[in-house]
């Protein structure tokens, strides 16, 4: 079919009745052009056409067409149309569904709420809900003003508690804390005093001692001194290589061989007189024969004799050899020394009560047979021992202290005997103090059951900070800190008191 030819066929055409004139409105070219394309559908369907269905959009043309509807409104209409169209003939969308008139459903258009007004056809925005009053509980305000009102108590209670210790002298007990403080800076450190010129950092840096004649800082190098380095005294000797039994034995033949050997060349060359024969018991007989048959008596007695004499060689050699008892305490204290000067280790045990007097007999003089020094600190609350010396030392007094004594003993006084002299002073010391006694106001022993010994430190430090071994009565903490702060040692004191037994 031929469409330029066609009168009636929809598209351009170019004489001069088909020319739009200019209408007074938008309503007369909307209504123009639905008449041209009514005309055209009337003769398409007189004809017979292609017997293609007219499009969606323009199935609606013959209604009448309302004054009041914009272009913007008809043309967004159409737009619609056209869209359903295509999504009914297009390829199906996954998870669509058919609705009850056949037509397809998209489960991602949300049909719930229709625009009011004319447009793109949108869904309307959700109306603003008002907002809801939210009431509060009966009581509510009242529970927090009551919770403040407890807090604010409790603060004045811990102020007024604050206030009575320090009147009564027990600040130490209630702020343990305190004594991990860290002080504040100096002004000027004393690294920095020989490069400042002054007694603070303020004028930095036109007070800076650099190039001034008295300034350490020069051209020349200096070299460190050598020094050997710390961990080489703390290795163990090599020890020598172990033989077998048999090996052992092969040597100490060969031995006693050469032994033999150089002193029967010594006899031959009249160096050394030959020994008389070894006369035995066993070999009497066969050593003198004919003297034995002779006289047997004087044979027995003369080889008694003999070995009663080499009997008194032998204790006497064997007295020569032994040590005497200041050679003995001398060696024990080089030896002390020799294990000290591989370093110098610190333990400090806390005991929950010295009251035993043996207890205290036995931490002080195994103490001193050990070379240690140190302190035995007696408290009405516990007791403290620190100890520092070698490291063998060290290892046997701990043995002591967490195994050897039963610190759950309680026994009687013995006053009547006297305090031992070798008790560091602790017996002596106990004397005028009844916490230290092991009887109570009746006279009845204390119960020591739940008495015992831990180790609450044990390290190592550089130079030994007592001399010698001795015990120190404190009735009170700061008395306690007062005598270990001078050896900088109160930190030992507040672990102690943070140690549970």
């Amino acid at each position: 079919m031929d469409r330029s030819q066609s009168p009636s066929a929809l598209g351009p055409r170019h004489d001069a009745t088909s020319r739009i004139q200019k209408t007074e409105s938008a309503a007369d070219r909307l209504a123009a052009l639905k008449a041209r394309v009514a005309a055209a559908v009337g003769g398409a369907k007189a004809k017979g056409g292609l017997n293609t269905p007219l499009h969606p959009a323009l199935a609606d043309l013959s209604a009448p067409v309302k004054p009041a509807d914009s272009l913007r409104t008809a043309l967004g209409n159409q737009r619609s149309a056209l869209d359903a169209s295509k999504g009914a003939k297009g390829p199906r969308v996954p998870g669509a569904s058919s609705g009850p008139d056949g037509a397809r459903v998209n489960p991602y258009l949300d049909t719930s709420s229709s625009s009011s007004g004319g447009g793109g056809g949108g869904p309307a925005p959700k109306a603003r809900e008002p907002r809801r009053l939210v009431f509060n509980q009966k009581g509510k305000y009242i529970q927090q003003a009551n919770a403040l009102r407890r807090q604010a108590a409790l603060e004045e209670m811990k102020k007024r508690i604050a206030e009575q210790a320090r009147k009564a002298g027990l600040e130490e007990d209630r702020a343990v804390e305190k004594a991990y403080v860290v002080e504040a800076p100096p002004d000027l450190e004393w690294w920095d005093e020989a490069l400042v010129d002054g007694k603070d950092y303020g004028n930095i840096p036109h007070s800076l001692k650099l190039t001034t004649p008295d300034s350490i800082v020069t051209l020349y190098i200096q070299h460190p001194v050598a020094i050997e380095p710390p961990q080489d005294k703390l290795a163990p000797e090599p020890k020598p290589m172990y033989l077998t039994p048999k090996e052992q034995q092969k040597l100490r033949r060969q031995r006693r061989m050469m032994e033999l050997k150089e002193k029967q060349a010594k006899i031959r060359l009249g160096l050394e007189p030959a020994p008389p024969p070894k006369v035995k018991k066993s070999n009497l007989m066969r050593v003198l024969g004919e003297e034995a048959v002779k006289d047997p008596t004087a044979v027995e007695a003369r080889v008694n004799r003999e070995i009663q004499e080499r009997f008194d060689k032998h204790m006497r050699a064997n007295e020569e050899r032994k040590l005497t008892k200041e050679q003995r305490a001398e060696k024990l204290a080089q030896q002390q020394a020799k294990d000290a000067a591989k370093g110098i280790r610190v333990c400090v045990f806390k005991i929950g009560s010295l009251a035993n007097g043996q207890h205290r007999y036995k931490v002080g003089i195994n103490a001193t047979q050990n070379g240690l020094g140190g302190v035995c600190i007696l408290h009405p609350r516990f007791c403290l021992v620190i100890v520092e010396g070698g490291e063998h030392s060290i290892n046997n007094y701990k043995k002591l202290m967490l195994r050897r004594i039963d610190w759950t003993e309680a026994l009687p006084s013995r006053d009547k005997d006297g305090p031992p002299a070798a008790a560091g002073g602790a017996a002596s010391a106990a004397a005028g103090h009844d916490w230290l006694r092991p009887e109570d106001e009746r006279g009845q022993l204390k119960d020591m059951s739940s008495n015992k010994c831990v180790l609450i430190f044990e390290g190592e430090t550089k130079a030994p900070a007592f001399k010698k071994w001795g015990s120190k009565v404190c009735e009170t903490d700061a008395e306690a800190r007062e005598f270990l702060a001078q050896r900088k040692m109160e930190n030992f004191w507040t672990q102690a008191k943070n140690t549970p037994l």
